[in-house]
């Protein structure tokens, strides 16, 4: 069976692809199709954005979809980036323009005040129906300079609670056991599994 992950990020897609394994699915991102719209994430919370991506890319392709929106919380700022991660750093942000601007919003602020926590929403959807929802949370800190060359995003700044490690600095199997996609994308496998063994 395909299963589509509303997403054009290859970054995102070789993660999501390498936690999902076992299931009986093909898994493909929006580049393997042609004249999908884009869907404009609106939403004022991830799992709104989440399911909005779900609903429409698995309308529009009559296919068996997931989207994820993932966020990062830094408590000294109130919560922010949070839904805004991506585009943190205005129009044509860039993942090492948002951590310029994270760390820069961060100057001289001591350890004890730079706690941040990474949230995914997962929303898997099939033919324009929402199937299940599911979350998940890595608690952790920001660091003071960007560390290592793996991952994407903010994962060269932000060092999860119990590693002195970032995201970055870690091998991607490392990541995986720990991170808020992963936990995530354990409940969303539960949920399709499920789905797969009674509708199919």
């Amino acid at each position: 069976m395909e299963l589509v992950v509303a997403t054009r990020n290859e970054d995102k897609l070789r993660e999501i692809k390498a936690l999902l394994k076992g299931l009986p699915v093909n898994v493909f991102s929006l580049n393997s199709f042609e004249g999908v719209p884009d869907v404009i994430e609106d939403g004022s919370t991830l799992e709104e954005n989440a399911r909005k991506k779900a609903v429409q890319i698995s309308r529009f392709l009559k296919k068996f979809a997931v989207a994820d929106d993932s966020g990062l919380e830094v408590e000294f700022l109130n919560g922010d980036p949070g839904v805004y991660s991506a585009r943190f750093s205005g129009k044509g942000a860039t993942y090492k323009s948002n951590n310029e601007k994270l760390l820069r919003l961060l100057k001289d602020v001591p350890p004890a005040k730079r706690k941040a926590c990474f949230k995914c929403v997962i929303a898997v959807a099939d033919k324009g129906r929402i199937i299940g929802i599911a979350e998940g949370g890595c608690s952790g800190k920001i660091g003071f300079e960007s560390k290592g060359d793996n991952g994407f995003g903010y994962d060269p700044v932000f060092i999860p609670d119990g590693y002195k490690k970032t995201f970055a600095q870690m091998g991607a199997v490392q990541k995986n056991k720990i991170s808020h996609r992963s936990k995530a994308l354990s409940k969303a496998k539960n949920i399709i599994s499920k789905y797969l063994s009674l509708y199919l």
